[in-house]
């Protein structure tokens, strides 16, 4: 298949959600027994209203030892940079939508590299650049200038901005950018429809495609994802998620991927919440992706309360935000623009990783170096000899 718009035409949304309610004990047990690698099989009966009810015990159990196994007590620490918050789109979700009239802010030179010392002095080597959608005030040309000029401070760089051709994104790697997060924000077309009202984000068909763009542009890292609260059928809408990754690995098998639960926060637009994933739920959502794929990595935002987060740590996280900032300029505070959303969380990195410590964790500061991924070809040696004359790559 040539992108997953297509690939998807091969499922149905009314009937993965019939099939999630038709799961019985015994699918859930095998799908235990089988630690996840029954493949979509499993992860459908361990999103199953069943699995939620009965067996969450046992999928956090299974969870928890995976993710020890797998990544053992370390947890990777990030921190977000907003360049800018103006918005081409009409989303009745979020704070930096074109409709609502705030202060509009985008970043120049000086004040991105203000709020990079800011977060370099707090210990952070890799960063989340985040944008509104306009590819006016921040187009791809602003966006690879940033990249550079952050890339020498910064060992991590990764990007959350508007859908891009397979082009620019390349154009972004060249720049120093490791890793993209594109979150479909829901699955279901219909739903997607009523809540994304005007603007390109309108166009599901682009949105859905642009990890395949991201694929073919040879990106380190795709980060995936749907924002729960915006569409009633939040298990279907997970499901989705799940095919959509097990698609891309078997694709782009040379890229990771990771993956985050955000829950609607308030300060992202009106009273729009279509169902309320509470705790519990969110629990079962990681732990089934977890038991999965035992190599996704698991992304917990500052959207999520302390206890909350600390109460998850052990069953399958593998990455966190610390001291957030939603708004462009945040981090300095003199800087007037809306953030995104409400956070959480607003503990101090310092008193992250302090919790992190106490709870026989190691943070992670840096967890990645961009020199590392150059393609694993770091000398270029001539070597002539009677026959041929000619330029060998040797591995570092």
């Amino acid at each position: 298949m040539p992108n997953f718009f297509e690939f998807l035409k091969g499922h149905n949304w009314s009937d993965c959600s019939r099939n999630l309610h038709d799961i019985g004990s015994k699918d859930i047990e095998n799908a235990l027994a089988r630690e996840g690698k029954g493949g979509i099989t499993d992860l459908l009966a361990l999103l199953s209203p069943l699995a939620g009810q009965r067996y969450l015990e046992e999928l956090a159990q299974l969870s928890h030892s995976i993710t020890l196994k797998r990544f053992g007590q370390a947890i990777r620490l990030f921190a977000p940079m907003y360049l800018s918050n103006e918005c081409n789109n009409v989303c009745d979700y979020c704070g930096f939508s074109m409709h609502n009239k705030i202060p509009r802010k985008t970043l120049s030179d000086a004040e991105i590299l203000r709020e990079a010392g800011i977060l370099k002095k707090l210990g952070f080597d890799h960063i989340l650049l985040v944008t509104g959608e306009s590819t006016k005030q921040v187009g791809v040309d602003y966006l690879a200038h940033a990249i550079e000029i952050l890339h020498p401070h910064f060992a991590n760089i990764s990007v959350e901005v508007q859908p891009l051709d397979t082009e620019s994104y390349r154009q972004l790697i060249k720049a120093g950018m490791h890793a993209v997060m594109v979150y479909q924000e829901t699955y279901d077309s219909i739903s997607y429809a009523k809540h994304h009202l005007k603007g390109k984000k309108t166009n599901f068909r682009w949105r859905l495609n642009t990890p395949d763009r991201l694929g073919n542009a040879g990106v380190y890292k795709i980060g995936l994802g749907c924002l729960f609260g915006l569409t009633q059928d939040w298990r279907t809408d997970a499901l989705y998620a799940g095919i959509h990754l097990d698609y891309l690995e078997k694709k782009y098998w040379k890229t990771s991927y990771s993956m985050s639960f955000p829950r609607i926060r308030p300060y992202e637009g009106e009273n729009i919440v279509a169902v309320d994933l509470d705790d519990r739920d969110l629990v079962q959502l990681l732990c089934a992706f977890r038991i999965f794929n035992h190599e996704l990595e698991i992304t917990l935002s500052t959207r999520e309360s302390p206890q909350l987060r600390e109460n998850l740590l052990p069953l399958g996280i593998t990455t966190m935000s610390a001291g957030s900032k939603t708004n462009p300029g945040g981090y300095t505070e003199d800087i007037e623009s809306l953030e995104q959303f409400s956070i959480s969380d607003d503990r101090s990195p310092d008193k992250i990783a302090n919790m992190l410590k106490n709870k026989g964790y190691d943070p992670v500061w840096k967890d990645w170096d961009f020199s590392y991924d150059q393609h694993k070809m770091t000398k270029v040696e001539e070597r002539t000899d009677d026959h041929s004359h000619q330029k060998v790559l040797l591995a570092n």
